[in-house]
């Protein structure tokens, strides 16, 4: 067998597989559009404990306070903590004022939020105790809740899931084309990801921020947490899928996040999103290899984490890989310039009409005017596809922790 009769079985071997991989993802477009009846849950109580780490955070801090202050849940079942992090400004002032317990950390050793995480759940097992509270939910110090947020929320807990997390929105929608990209994504990621996975049963994915863990989850992972990679919530959606947890998701407990409005900040992030990928792709490599031959939920959360992570993003690399090679084989320079040509446009029209649909699904939840709406939709797609890039480079550099600052500080009765 030649090298050009090779190529052409591998490569229609490898797209068929990176096709069969990643069909759900189109199925979970149309999904969230089927009525899915939610089972009656059994009415109960819970005592939260609020974890909030914040470095540097004394501008847009008092607004987060203020709208957990403002919750529909009673205010005599939620207990705010404030873990002020390394901080050189006024953030732990801030949170006092604010009417939190604040814990103070000083470690430039030991940097990132899993660490501060760690602190203050120590904190609260060595004074309170940890038994003390039912339930933990983890905000940024730069979110916005709807007031309905734990309240919907806790809905997850009377249904009996230990893991849950709610829909991401964004504060910032109209902070130029960075901004929005990354809007559009996360809106995505809550209504046509989370929200598919609840139709079907599966495990839905812990995103960043706005999550919660019940205390007996806790208790499996050690009374303490451990989760320190650069991507630390992947990193707990991987432990909670290995472990049979299945974290469930609200689409009514909406959250607002602000996000990065300059491309500098942006590739610096997505960077370490992309090593912190690779960190969670081999640590946990034999689990979720494992988890495939469990049955039920866990065999398809642990096929479906693959997918999205180094094996599955490397075996559709290894797939273009093998059809640039044979295309320029075949057809030299020539045919390389018409591919090229052929496929940019159709990944940006695919990505382009993803952000279309999100835009159009979630119009009414955006706070952003409808031009701003349309400029997101082609916005969407630029943002998605400087991932390439990034994943190839990333490997090669060197990271250093740096705090995303954050300026947007308005109250959800400016987003109204």
């Amino acid at each position: 067998m030649d090298w050009i009769v090779f190529l052409r079985v591998l490569s229609i071997v490898l797209v068929t597989l990176t096709s069969v991989c990643f069909f759900y993802q189109i199925v979970y477009l149309l999904l969230p559009y089927v009525n899915r009846k939610r089972p009656q849950a059994e009415k109960k109580t819970a005592r939260y404990a609020v974890l909030i780490p914040a470095r540097n955070e004394e501008a847009v801090l008092p607004h987060l306070l203020q709208s957990l202050r403002e919750q529909t849940y009673s205010s005599e079942l939620i207990d705010i903590y404030v873990i002020a992090d390394n901080c050189t400004d006024r953030t732990a002032q801030i949170a006092r004022e604010g009417g939190a317990e604040v814990v103070e950390r000083f470690d430039r050793e030991q940097i990132g939020k899993g660490y501060a995480l760690q602190y203050l759940l120590s904190h609260i097992r060595q004074t309170k105790g940890l038994d003390a509270y039912d339930a933990f939910l983890v905000f940024d110090a730069d979110n916005l809740l709807d007031k309905g947020y734990i309240q919907n929320i806790h809905g997850m807990y009377e249904e009996g899931y230990e893991v849950f997390c709610g829909y991401r929105n964004s504060k910032n929608f109209s902070g130029g084309w960075v901004a929005a990209g990354y809007s559009v994504w996360y809106l995505h990621d809550s209504t046509h990801l989370n929200r598919s996975r609840m139709v079907l049963g599966t495990s839905c994915a812990v995103n960043g921020t706005g999550f919660g863990f019940t205390r007996e989850t806790l208790r499996r992972i050690g009374d303490d947490w451990r989760f320190f990679t650069l991507t630390e919530d992947l990193e707990f959606n991987a432990w909670c899928i290995t472990n049979g947890i299945k974290i469930g998701y609200c689409h009514d407990a909406i959250l607002y996040d602000e996000q990065p409005i300059t491309f500098r900040v942006s590739v610096r992030q997505r960077i370490r999103w992309v090593q912190g990928g690779f960190q969670i792709a081999f640590k946990y490599a034999g689990a979720l290899f494992r988890g495939l031959f469990k049955g039920n939920w866990i065999s398809y959360s642990c096929y479906e984490t693959m997918t999205v992570s180094l094996w599955g993003y490397g075996l559709g690399a290894l797939s273009g890989i093998t059809t640039v090679l044979l295309t320029g084989l075949e057809g030299g320079w020539p045919a390389l310039g018409i591919l090229a040509l052929t496929a940019l446009p159709t990944a940006y029209v695919s990505l382009l009409l993803i952000g279309l649909l999100t835009v159009l699904t979630d119009r009414k939840r955006i706070r952003a005017k409808t031009r701003q709406k349309v400029l997101a939709v082609f916005a969407f797609p630029l943002f998605m596809l400087t991932f390439v890039p990034l994943a190839v480079i990333a490997p090669f550099c060197k990271f250093e922790w740096v705090p995303v600052e954050h300026t947007v500080a308005v109250g959800t009765d400016s987003l109204e």
